[in-house]
């Protein structure tokens, strides 16, 4: 990735209207940590949309999960977390709620005696200690909560922020967890508004697309040119074909740039420790693209992991040695999971180390995590330590 194509990337879009704001709170927030010597990682969560504005929109299923499960990991092991993440996504703390099987109004009750709302007798334990931790990261100034929407939006703020963080040397670490869009709509074909799925008259729309009347016949409607499909169609030459056109939308969609390189040789501050995610459905192809991933943008980590195991098991992708590290979640401690499938786990390592017997996979969890409240245990708890430990290396490497 060259400066140019940075260059000519950011330049086609305005910057997001709250870049500035987002700019002047992580510099505060840097320069407390600063201050306290601690570590600070910017943690990115979510999904992007491809849409300015979303009647119709194209997405990812992510609902930050792994991010915001992974912000309150760091604090608990003492980073300071920025936390990038899509609107509306998952927050740390308040995700136990706000993504519980349960309505949050499963947890309060009403005390009949003062009227007062109260938590439920089964859930105090558990919502006091969230409770405790979320105010102590707020008190204490260690969680910076950022919002994006679109691909375009968090492109931006990742450069942006990584260029605040600077200062920080050794002690940031960029955790990549947002599921970022791989392709997306170029400015200059994007629809301004709702994509329309029938004709509509000529008289309703103007020539800038925005709805303006203007002198026709009742029978005259949009042409052909003029009908929004995001690819550059030939035109139909019989009524089936025309027929056929009507009941389809047509979307070219271009690769989005691969920024991970800039931020490696550029954006992020010298001596960081820089983590990427690599999701994929097929086991034979997991450990081939991490490695892929690793060798073509030179960064320290790639986290693999199965969109079916993806909440059991996990590989770290490094470029020392051993190289390939799978950790994961012993079986009596695994949460439920509607869309997992427990009998593919261990498939992907099988793939290059095919001698692996089908007991080996027990062997690989780690204990002394936390539980989550349906008693299983949340694989963030055993990723987060692992990394912390890659960090502290890396930073007394070069002292």
């Amino acid at each position: 990735m060259s400066t140019e194509t940075e260059s000519n990337y950011f330049s086609s879009y305005p910057p997001p209207k709250a870049l500035q704001r987002h700019e002047s709170l992580t510099r505060a927030f840097v320069q407390l940590q600063l201050e306290k010597k601690r570590r600070v990682v910017l943690v990115t969560s979510g999904g992007t949309t491809l849409e300015n504005q979303t009647v119709r929109f194209i997405d990812n299923f992510s609902a930050g999960t792994r991010g915001a499960s992974s912000a309150e990991q760091f604090l608990e092991n003492g980073y300071a977390v920025i936390f990038l993440h899509r609107q509306f996504s998952l927050l740390p703390y308040s995700r136990h709620y706000s993504h519980s099987t349960n309505c949050f109004l499963d947890f309060m009750d009403e005390d009949p005696a003062t009227s007062s709302i109260v938590v439920r007798d089964e859930y105090q334990s558990f919502m006091r200690d969230v409770l405790r931790k979320y105010r102590y990261a707020k008190e204490n100034n260690l969680l910076l909560v950022l919002p994006f929407t679109t691909v375009t939006e968090y492109m931006f703020e990742l450069r942006a922020l990584a260029h605040v963080m600077k200062p920080l040397g050794a002690n940031a670490l960029f955790y990549l967890a947002a599921a970022v869009s791989d392709f997306f709509i170029p400015r200059d074909r994007m629809a301004e508004h709702k994509i329309q799925s029938s004709e509509i008259p000529a008289h309703l729309t103007s020539s800038t697309g925005t709805s303006a009347p203007v002198a026709a016949s009742a029978e005259d409607t949009i042409q052909d040119d003029d009908v929004y499909t995001g690819y550059n169609e030939e035109p139909s030459t019989t009524a089936a074909e025309e027929e056929h056109r009507s009941k389809k939308l047509i979307i070219d969609l271009d690769p989005v740039p691969k920024f991970l390189h800039r931020l490696v040789d550029g954006w992020a501050p010298e001596g960081s420790y820089i983590v990427s995610f690599k999701l994929e459905t097929d086991p034979s192809l997991l450990v081939y693209k991490a490695r892929t991933s690793l060798q073509r943008y030179a960064h320290h980590l790639v986290i693999g992991n199965l969109l079916s195991t993806r909440k059991w098991e996990v590989v770290f992708v490094t470029p020392e040695e051993p190289h390939e590290r799978w950790i994961r979640v012993p079986k009596a401690k695994r949460s439920k999971s509607i869309s997992g499938s427990e009998n593919q786990i261990g498939l992907a390592e099988k793939v290059f180390h095919p001698q692996l017997s089908q007991g080996d996979e027990e062997k690989r969890g780690e204990d002394g995590a936390e539980l989550v409240p349906d008693g299983g245990l949340e694989i963030e708890s055993l990723i987060i330590p692992e990394l912390v430990k890659l960090h502290t290396k890396r930073i007394e490497s070069r002292q």
